[in-house]
């Protein structure tokens, strides 16, 4: 594990662990963050320690064409019962994202001080949302960190059963028509492997960031 100075640099990412952990330290400015993420790397750590970096070896990543939708998310889908938006309220999205209680979890790794840093990306026009609201309210959606041709997801979360699906099946269909390349979804995750979400090395990986 390496530490960060305050000097904008990462050690290379094929010096991570096992884990995929790489550095520790350093701090959640906007170009250390832009810089982590073009590289393959991401925070990821809980309050009250220090910043953690990671750069796993196996990358969970989706290709648009290969979602996969459920019939019951048709069905859902097809029942119109809500309204997607598009970065229209990331603040509300990652707020919810923080404190929403998750099963086999006691906290959350979304700090107050990476909630500051990545409502700054969004009003830079970097981190952005989804919403899925049921009349006014806002029940389920997802946010995450747009480059371009990559969309690196960081988190999302349900209020009614399936919304965060719905919120990730609406932003993979409209990247598609953007021709952008593939959603990171950084480490394996069940939930994501059902909607057609793999993993692929890191090397293959940072070839599409490049």
């Amino acid at each position: 594990m390496f530490l960060l100075s305050k000097d904008l640099v990462f050690p290379p990412v094929h010096l991570a662990d096992k884990d995929g952990l790489l550095a520790i330290g350093g701090d959640l400015s906007l170009e250390r963050l832009l810089l982590a993420y073009k590289s393959g790397i991401f925070p990821w750590y809980n309050s009250g320690e220090p910043i953690i970096w990671y750069s796993p070896n196996l990358r969970m990543v989706l290709f648009p064409k290969d979602l996969k939708i459920s019939k019951s998310m048709k069905q859902i889908i097809r029942k119109n019962e809500y309204k997607i938006t598009f970065n229209q309220n990331f603040k509300a999205v990652i707020s919810n994202c923080k404190t929403i209680k998750r099963d086999g979890q006691g906290g959350t790794w979304i700090t107050d001080e990476m909630q500051d840093a990545y409502l700054k990306l969004h009003e830079k026009g970097i981190a952005k949302s989804v919403e899925v609201w049921l009349e006014n309210e806002l029940v389920g959606g997802l946010y995450g960190i747009d480059l371009g041709a990559v969309f690196c997801g960081e988190s999302m979360f349900s209020k009614i059963s399936n919304t965060s699906k719905l919120a990730f099946i609406y932003l993979v269909q409209k990247l598609e028509k953007e021709n952008y390349k593939l959603i990171d979804c950084q480490v394996y995750n069940p939930h994501l492997e059902s909607l057609g979400a793999d993993e692929i090395s890191r090397e293959e990986f940072l070839k599409f960031l490049k």
